[in-house]
């Protein structure tokens, strides 16, 4: 229950901190700021929605139900868009997609157009960019649920439709659809989650989003009630967004009894089969294939003039391990601590309070980063005044500004994905074990350190891959908490795109791409491999 309450720290503190702001302030924020940033957060979230919807399920469907040459390779290069972070994909395409970058210069070029007056895209700065963006990067969260639900559905099912005269648009329609839409909603949940918490690409794209205002509110105009009362507005899209998730959910429970037969993909020849791996690859193109091959040319470049790796971005890069390293040893230990206690607590068949501690402890990868940044600020500078009360003498920021507080913001948001994943291998240690090893005379502890232990070192290893890539990939919280004079490489990536310059960031970008890869090659291995109904014979969909 401490670490529960440890994550609902700062959301009470962002409270009172809200709640200390003055009445003319809620009315110049609900009149200049809340409209356009609440208008720009909904219009991008509806657009990101249906474009990771269309793409997700289009192409898990393609590699499911058709079976077409590389289809076996496109199924797992269609996550290599996870591997790159928003911001980056926002980085590398104002460079590709600028007037005198290489795609219109190229287009100008086969035109025979000289100026770029004569011939100019739309601008790719606007909302329709950031959705589009956005889009291609965040699809693989709804392709990869709706593609595990795919490859173990019933093919009985189908055929049945089939032989009641169904076409293969109604069949997908009026069958698949259906049967797809929990998983469409956990992943489409996620990548609005994931869409809430961006602030890169939002601001290098000119989107004033309600993330983007918070953290314009406070490091720009030095407000904190401001930016608390922004954050508690963006509250409320957080829980719409996961009561959205539930409600999609709601009756997944109704699943067949026994084992589906899954279903025989259908082969294409010729011309559709071609056609088919050129549809599925585009999405992979635009989403990594290009920004990926643009940061490497952009390193290589920096390169070959001999300008090489400054001191500067090297410093940050060790910034960067630092506090991953650091965010992951205590992710593990906390998501350690919780998926060990609801163990306990269900052998003395008491889980409800281990499991109510659990959800609490959870939430802090459904609150976007600058919101837990902003409530752990709150938090940090209600202590550091309780302390400076105690000491007496000149007021001082005792966390505020350090690593700890840094640490702490990921250790709190990325904590789910430890004891989610930990409480998953717990789940597969059976119980008669602890019993043999009680029987011996082993407590609690020596349980865990002799038993539980050697046998959740695959669980342990993959939660310590993704929180510790997670970690080294989070911008907003870092640019919020971070101490002063202090960059990671999102940070210099960030502040390298503020300022027009792409050689050093194209460097950062591309070491973050490159340990990006290393969560999506685990999910490509386990995820789907997982859900192929050769390795769950007793599941049901």
């Amino acid at each position: 229950m401490t670490l529960a309450l440890l994550v609902l720290l700062p959301l009470l503190a962002l409270g009172w901190t809200a709640v200390q702001g003055s009445d003319g302030l809620w009315a110049h924020l609900g009149a200049h700021v809340l409209p356009r940033a609440s208008l720009n957060t909904v219009l991008l979230l509806l657009g990101v929605g249906v474009v990771t919807c269309v793409i997700g399920v289009g192409s898990a469907w393609l590699v499911s139900a058709y079976d077409f040459p590389g289809r076996h390779a496109l199924g797992w290069m269609l996550l290599l868009p996870l591997a790159v972070p928003t911001y980056i994909v926002a980085f590398a395409y104002l460079d590709l997609l600028h007037p005198l970058g290489p795609v219109q210069g190229g287009i100008r070029a086969l035109l025979g157009i000289d100026s770029p007056r004569d011939f100019r895209l739309p601008d790719i700065r606007s909302l329709p960019g950031a959705i589009g963006l956005l889009g291609l990067v965040l699809y693989p969260y709804v392709y990869l649920t709706t593609r595990a639900l795919f490859m173990t559905q019933a093919a009985g099912l189908m055929e049945a439709a089939r032989t009641l005269g169904a076409g293969r648009w109604e069949l997908f329609r009026r069958v698949v659809l259906p049967l797809a839409r929990p998983a469409i909603a956990i992943g489409l949940a996620l990548a609005l989650l994931e869409t809430l918490n961006d602030i890169g690409a939002s601001e290098f794209l000119g989107v004033q989003t309600l993330t983007v205002a918070i953290h314009t509110t406070w490091v720009t105009r030095g407000d904190l009630s401001g930016a608390a009362q922004i954050a508690l507005a963006m509250l409320l899209v957080v829980v719409a967004l996961i009561l959205l998730e539930r409600f999609g959910r709601r009756r997944q429970r109704f699943a067949a009894g026994q084992r589906p037969r899954p279903m025989q993909p259908q082969r294409l020849h010729g011309l559709a089969g071609w056609l088919a791996l050129a549809t599925g690859a585009l999405p992979v193109l635009l989403g990594f294939a290009a920004p990926a091959a643009f940061l490497a040319w952009k390193s290589w470049e920096r390169l070959q003039i001999g300008a090489g790796i400054s001191p500067q971005l090297w410093a940050a890069a060790g910034n960067t391990l630092t506090v991953a390293a650091l965010a992951t040893v205590a992710t593990l230990v906390a998501g350690l601590v919780l998926a060990w206690a609801l163990r306990l607590a269900q052998q003395r068949r008491q889980p409800r309070v281990a499991q109510a501690g659990l959800r609490v402890a959870s939430l802090g990868y459904a609150l976007p980063g600058t919101v837990l940044a902003l409530g752990l600020l709150a938090a940090v500078g209600l202590f550091d005044g309780w302390l400076d009360g105690i000491v007496g003498g000149v007021p001082r920021p005792w966390l505020m500004g350090t690593l700890a507080v840094l640490v702490l913001a990921c250790t709190l948001r990325f904590l789910t994905i430890s004891a989610g994943t930990l409480e998953a291998g717990f789940q597969r240690i059976g119980s008669s074990l602890d019993s043999a090893a009680a029987s011996l005379g082993h407590g609690p502890a020596a349980r865990l350190w002799h038993v539980h232990l050697p046998l959740l070192r695959p669980a342990l290893a993959a939660a310590a891959l993704l929180v510790f890539v997670d970690s080294m990939k989070e911008l907003p919280a870092t640019l919020m908490l971070r101490p002063l004079n202090f960059e990671t490489l999102a940070t210099w990536l960030y502040a390298e795109a503020s300022r027009g310059t792409y050689e050093e960031g194209a460097v950062a970008g591309l070491l973050i791409v490159v340990a990006g890869l290393l969560p999506v090659i685990l999910l490509a291995r386990t995820g789907l491999r997982d859900a192929s109904p050769v390795n769950n014979r007793s599941r049901t969909p």
